[in-house]
């Protein structure tokens, strides 16, 4: 199966946002080249917040280019071979963390918004970081940082802030 029909199977099968799903399925449907950095009427792309239930914390990225807290994620990567990969490569790339585990379920929400290259349709994911993991920056990143749950809302933005809230109620 390729990463395209992953794609499609996954947001079939996700039952939330409608109207929001069914424009990603719509993009697909119009874009066969609709999961890559090359298709300029927008892409999917794949993310993770990297989560410490234990310790009540959320790991963000100060992304380089955009210079906002963001949950790890990016560009799916020919090498991906399902989007849950491609959001767990992008979450351990981008927190130097091995043995991140994504929540059971698929993913958590789904959000589109406008960057530099062409409209991200973003499927979020939440990733459970082992106890004891020590973040590494990486070159995508100004800073890594952990921060409590009542924190996010002061650093993030408003799409940050709901999928934490997602996460939240997923745990």
């Amino acid at each position: 199966m390729s990463l395209y029909d992953d794609a499609v199977l996954v947001l079939k099968g996700y039952e939330e946002q409608a109207e929001l799903r069914q424009v990603y399925l719509e993009h697909l449907e119009t874009h066969p080249d609709g999961m890559w950095k090359a298709c300029r009427d927008g892409h999917v792309t794949a993310s993770s917040l990297v989560i410490d239930p234990v310790r009540g914390q959320v790991l963000l990225t100060l992304h380089k280019k955009l210079r906002m807290w963001l949950q790890t994620g990016g560009h799916c990567e020919p090498a991906d071979e399902t989007l849950a990969a491609a959001a767990l490569r992008e979450g351990a790339e981008e927190s130097g963390i091995a043995g991140l585990t994504l929540l059971p379920g698929g993913p958590v929400r789904l959000d589109r918004h406008l960057t530099p290259c062409a409209w991200h349709l973003d499927v979020q994911y939440a990733a459970v970081a082992p106890p004891g993991s020590l973040e590494v920056i990486s070159d995508e990143s100004l800073d890594l940082r952990w921060f409590a749950y009542h924190e996010v809302a002061d650093v993030a933005d408003d799409s940050v802030v709901r999928l934490l809230e997602a996460t939240r109620a997923r745990l």
